[in-house]
């Protein structure tokens, strides 16, 4: 094959390796619930989109698949055409036969080598991270074509691979929905800093919301000397009072889990809002902060983070208590503490 039919095959060649790489890459880290809402709304291509992230193991094998055949392409095609040309060119120069055809393949090696990482690696890659939904939806018809076309190969590879996977003792599992665990998510980041496309306060705030849901809550907790709280026999009047002197609007109140002046007791710890007291007075009901209050939540000091604030989400809370393993509550915690936490950098 001569230079002029082999620089445009050499470029078919990267433009398919770059699209197979820019596809597998805008995949896995495209939001799926952003492509299926394009999907609901009559989007074609983002319903191949969401069809290739649904069956990923499957659509990594064809983009993997597709990646070698231009791969090896490029080494069967494109080195011998260059150094093919360039031999000549050195052997007229004056070098022998044989070291004419040693530099030329040298050169020809490199020459293809570095077209390879980045016209068809690197380039995609970062194209295809910088905004993954977009290149999903550009490039989701076409690869799905693709797998469709090559699927009984690509159905034996996974077949061969599952096996290779249980013999080892793994369960593979493709049909699931992506999920991103905090350590692949740091990568995605690392990666998108070092290629540029995001800026060092950008990562160190992403990498401090990855590594907040895991810290303990122990650094988080209010000591109970400090915790704002009156007696369950208070009127509706001392709450405001409370309210007015300290600024809080929820308040823990005093009982069985908070005995005395510094609570720190166990039983169930319970808070009265300061619009609970405000109505109760407004319609002079004889009533007390006891009668008003809602029970909060209790975690133990150790939990992480990301799960304290799950539990009072589901309770519908900003306030909870922390408390020893021996049941003792320790401190309190707040649902505004701990976001601050996950979207603050360390």
């Amino acid at each position: 094959m001569n230079l002029a039919l082999g620089a445009p095959v050499t470029l078919a060649l990267l433009a398919g390796n770059g699209f197979f790489v820019a596809t597998e890459f805008a995949l896995v880290a495209a939001r799926r619930p952003r492509l299926e809402r394009a999907a609901a709304r009559g989007s074609r291509a983002a319903g191949a989109a969401v069809a290739g992230i649904s069956e990923l193991s499957l659509t990594l094998a064809g983009a993997q698949l597709g990646i070698t055949m231009c791969s090896l392409g490029l080494g069967l095609v494109s080195e011998p055409v260059f150094a093919g040309t360039l031999a000549p060119l050195f052997h007229a120069a004056g070098l022998p036969s044989g070291g004419a055809h040693a530099v030329a393949f040298v050169l020809a090696l490199g020459l293809v080598t570095f077209l390879h990482m980045v016209v068809g690696e690197m380039a995609p890659k970062s194209w295809a991270i910088a905004g993954p939904e977009r290149s999903a939806t550009i490039l989701g018809l076409p690869f799905r074509a693709f797998t469709a076309l090559v699927r009984p190969v690509l159905a034996a590879l996974n077949g061969a691979t599952n096996l290779l996977l249980r013999a080892v003792g793994v369960a593979p599992d493709g049909s699931r929905e992506v999920s991103r665990t905090p350590e692949q998510l740091r990568r995605i980041a690392e990666e998108s800093r070092r290629l540029g496309l995001i800026e060092e306060a950008d990562l160190s705030l992403l990498t401090a919301a990855l590594d907040a849901p895991r810290a303990p809550l122990a650094e988080l907790v209010i000591p109970v000397a400090e915790i704002v709280s009156v007696p369950a026999s208070a009127s509706p009047q001392d709450v405001l009072d409370t309210a007015v002197r300290t600024g809080c609007t929820r308040i823990m109140v005093r009982g069985d889990a908070f005995p005395g002046e510094a609570p720190a007791g166990r039983g169930e710890a319970r808070m009265v809002h300061v619009r609970d007291a405000y109505v109760a007075r407004a319609r002079g009901r004889d009533t007390t902060a006891g009668e008003l209050a809602h029970p909060v939540p209790a975690l133990p000091v150790g939990t992480p983070v990301g799960r304290a604030v799950a539990v009072l989400r589901d309770h519908h809370s900003r306030l909870g208590v922390a408390t020893a393993p021996d049941g003792r509550v320790v401190g309190l915690i707040n649902l505004d503490d701990l976001l601050t936490t996950l979207l603050t950098p360390a």
